[in-house]
C-alpha cells in the first residue's frame, strides 16, 4: 500500500542524452554535471550509469563530491564554484577533485595548503556574466602564482560560463566567446566554455571540455525550437493517480479560495500530487496533465497534497488512473512555462517524499 505518486527515471534515456551531447562536439570532452543531486534525479544512481562513458562529473561542493565517492565513483571530479573553506583544498588533493578558481581568495588558499599531491586547477574567466570569475587583465598574474606552486599540476584549464546562451538570437554569447578567447588565445592551455545551450546551439564555443548539464536530462535549455533538441529523451517521468471523482453543477467553485468556478457542468478529478511533493504552487488553472493520453487541465489551486483537473472531455477516466505531470508525452518545460518558472526548477525541487524508481 503507498500513495501513488512518484518518480520514473530512465538511466537508458539519460546515457542517450550524454551521447547526445558527445555527438553534437564530437571534438570535445565532454564532462557531465550531477551538480542539485543530478537536477532532482539521484546523483549516486546517475552518476554510476554514467561512469562508463563520462571523463568526468561536475558538483557544486564538496558536499556532493564526497557523496560521489563514498558511492565508489572513481572519475575525477570538478567542484564548479570551486573552495568555499581554505581546509576543502587538501580534501580535494586527497579525493582527486578538480577545483575552479574563479576568485582571489580561491588562490591564496591552493597557495597555501598543505596538500598530498599537486591539484588539476580548473582557472575561471570573467567574460561578462560578472557572476563569479577572475577579471581578464589579471588572471595572467593569478595563473603565473598558480603555475609556481608545488601544490598545482601544469595542466591546467581556463573556463568561463554564459549569460544568455539559452537565448538563440542574443549575440552576447558570440561577445562573451570573442572576450574569453582575447584572453585564451595568450595561454597554450585547454579551454572550458559550453554548457548545454551552448552545446546544443553555439558550436563556436565548443571548447576541449564542455559541461553538459540540463540536456543530460532531457530538454531543451534553449528558448526556440533547435535541430539539437530532437536528440533529447526525457529521463524524469512524475506521475500520481486519481484519488478521487466528483461532478458538479455550473457555477460551482472548486479548491481553496474558490478560485475556478465551473463555466458548465463539470466532471473533476482529483490527483494525489502537490506542492509538498515539489509540484508548483503557481502551475495555473489550464496547467496541462496527461491522463490515460488525454491531456487535461488543472482548475483551482495546487494544494499540499492534491490537485484538481477537469476531465469532462476525456473518456474511459476511472478513480486508480494514472496521470502524467511531466515527462514522455508532457514536456516539463511545458508544465514550467504554465507555472511562470523552468524546467530546471521542477526538476530540482521534487522533494523526497516522492518515491524515487530507476529503470534502463
Amino acid at each position: 500500500m503507498a500513495r501513488p505518486s512518484h518518480m520514473v527515471v530512465d538511466l537508458a534515456a539519460l546515457i542517450h542524452n550524454y551521447q547526445w551531447a558527445c555527438q553534437l562536439a564530437p571534438k570535445s570532452n565532454t564532462m557531465a554535471v550531477v551538480k542539485g543531486n543530478a537536477y532532482g534525479h539521484g546523483a549516486v544512481a546517475c552518476a554510476q550509469a554514467l561512469e562508463p562513458y563520462a571523463p568526468a562529473f561536475g558538483v557544486a561542493c564538496i558536499e556532493e563530491a564526497l557523496q560521489l565517492r563514498a558511492a565508489g565513483i572513481k572519475k575525477p571530479i570538478l567542484l564548479l564554484e570551486g573552495t568555499f573553506t581554505a581546509d576543502e583544498v587538501a580534501v580535494a588533493a586527497e579525493n582527486n577533485f578538480w577545483l575552479m578558481v574563479e576568485d582571489p581568495s580561491q588562490v591564496e588558499a591552493i597557495l597555501n595548503a598543505k596538500v598530498s599531491c599537486p591539484l588539476k586547477v580548473w582557472v575561471k574567466i570573467d567574460s561578462g556574466m560578472h557572476r563569479l570569475g577572475l577579471n581578464p587583465s589579471r588572471v595572467h598574474a593569478y595563473h603565473e602564482q598558480l603555475l609556481k606552486s608545488p601544490n598545482v599540476s601544469s595542466d591546467m584549464v581556463l573556463a568561463t560560463h554564459f549569460a544568455s546562451a539559452d537565448q538563440t538570437k542574443n549575440n552576447f554569447t558570440q561577445t562573451q566567446v570573442e572576450r574569453f578567447t582575447e584572453t585564451a588565445n595568450t595561454f597554450n592551455l585547454p579551454t572550458s566554455l559550453a554548457n548545454s545551450a551552448a552545446i546544443m546551439a553555439w558550436p563556436q564555443a565548443h571548447g576541449d571540455w564542455n559541461r553538459a548539464g540540463f540536456m543530460l536530462y532531457g530538454n531543451s535549455p534553449l528558448d526556440a525550437q533547435h535541430a539539437s533538441s530532437k536528440g533529447l529523451r526525457p529521463v524524469m517521468q512524475v506521475r500520481s493517480a486519481i484519488i478521487s471523482l466528483r461532478h458538479i453543477e455550473q457555477g460551482e467553485t472548486v479548491g481553496y479560495a474558490q478560485q475556478w468556478c465551473a463555466p458548465r457542468p463539470s466532471v473533476i478529478a482529483t490527483v494525489a500530487i502537490g506542492y509538498g511533493d515539489g509540484y508548483p504552487r503557481s502551475a495555473a488553472t489550464g496547467t496541462p496533465v496527461v491522463v490515460k493520453g488525454q491531456r487535461a487541465n488543472i482548475v483551482g489551486r495546487v494544494s499540499m497534497d492534491m490537485i484538481t483537473i477537469d476531465i469532462t472531455d476525456l473518456t474511459g477516466v476511472a478513480v486508480g488512473d494514472q496521470v502524467c505531470l511531466w515527462g514522455k508525452g508532457l514536456s516539463i518545460n511545458e508544465v514550467a512555462s504554465h507555472a511562470g518558472t523552468i524546467g530546471y526548477e521542477l526538476m530540482t525541487r521534487v522533494t523526497q517524499r516522492l518515491p524515487i524508481s530507476y529503470t534502463d
